[in-house]
């Protein structure tokens, strides 16, 4: 009995050892954001919030309402919208032009090359949490009541 156990140990641990492999390095991408400023994604990014449509980049609006600037950038978070099923009309003239009126940063995804990395649901914020250039764990949220208690557990 014991000999049994023991060969089923030794045949799930290789398994177990795998499964704890840390998580692969993020290509690095470069987006712009409502301003034209380029930003990288680098080592020190610690939150990535992505919206896939406009009710997640509503979503993400309401929990930071009433957020001084450089809220997010404190919590080493970036905001990334895919903005690619937007006619570029649109964009152009009215939404990112109404973005810039944001007291934070929105890097914004035309292709959408660098938002397909990160799957998710298209009308919830993703939030992945990156350590050191490696995505460390992924959640959605889809109240914006409870996005913003995230945000303020990570500054702490």
């Amino acid at each position: 009995m014991h000999r049994l156990l023991a060969l089923i140990c030794m045949l799930l641990l290789p398994g177990l050892l795998y499964s704890q492999e840390p998580a692969e390095v993020q290509p690095p991408w470069t987006l712009l954001d409502q301003f034209d400023q380029a930003y990288t994604l680098n080592d020190q990014l610690q939150i990535l919030l992505v919206a896939r449509s406009m009710d997640a980049a509503k979503l993400l609006n309401q929990a930071l309402q009433g957020k001084p600037e450089g809220y997010l950038q404190e919590r080493g978070a970036i905001f990334v919208a895919d903005v690619s099923r937007m006619p570029a009309l649109i964009s152009t003239l009215f939404a990112i032009p109404a973005m810039r009126d944001y007291n934070y940063r929105v890097l914004l995804d035309r292709a959408p090359r660098v938002v397909q990395r990160y799957p998710g649901s298209a009308g919830k914020v993703l939030w992945v949490e990156m350590k050191q250039g490696r995505v460390a764990s992924q959640r959605e949220f889809a109240d914006p009541v409870e996005l913003e208690k995230a945000l303020q557990q990570a500054g702490q």
